[in-house]
């Protein structure tokens, strides 16, 4: 597979103690690869930072709407908070308990950075209202779920199962692990 992502800078800022960076520029290379340009053609840089704000805050876009920011988070984190009326299988993880760390890099990717780089998009050209020219909240989160809903219907070959939704398989797994821990027997790292 040939990555055509050469425009966009990256940068890197160590987290604090405790947390870390769940993806890498790598990741935001396959899925903008996986994208039509001009959903991204305004996307000069990605940065990978520690602006979390504990954990209330998991991405967000610069105000020129140039760049993203995706935070880091605790190595034991749960992000169902973050789907109201959604389930977190897609995603790879159970609802109310901690997410393994693909769970965490699948919903980073495909729904924070695709959230944000829904606020890059344009809904009306002539407003004099940044606010009002660029995408809101909602209309972020359906370009998010809209292109999410896209590149996951087909299955793509990656070597990294970030890029496909949680397989039966996995989920199964999954599962396994939290009746094991429920037992009282450790959960192995995922």
């Amino acid at each position: 597979m040939e990555i055509i992502v050469s425009k966009i800078s990256y940068s890197y800022k160590k987290p604090g103690e405790r947390r870390r960076h769940y993806l890498e520029e790598r990741d935001v290379e396959v899925l903008l690869d996986r994208l039509p340009p001009e959903l991204w053609s305004r996307l000069r840089a990605v940065h990978f930072n520690d602006e979390a704000r504990g954990n209330r805050c998991l991405g967000y876009v610069n105000r020129g709407r140039r760049e993203i920011a995706i935070c880091a988070l605790p190595p034991n984190v749960s992000l169902s908070r973050c789907l109201t009326r959604r389930s977190p299988k897609p995603f790879g993880a159970v609802r109310g308990f901690q997410w393994p760390e693909r769970a965490v890099r699948r919903f980073l990717l495909y729904d924070v950075f695709l959230h944000e780089l829904g606020h890059l998009q344009i809904v009306d050209p002539d407003a004099c209202n940044v606010r009002r020219k660029f995408a809101s909240e909602t209309k972020a989160q359906e370009f998010a779920d809209e292109w999410r809903a896209r590149l996951w219907a087909e299955p793509f070959v990656h070597p990294d199962p970030i890029h496909n939704p949680a397989s039966p398989a996995e989920l199964e797994m999954l599962q396994h692990e939290l009746q094991s821990h429920a037992r009282g027997e450790p959960i192995l790292a995922g």
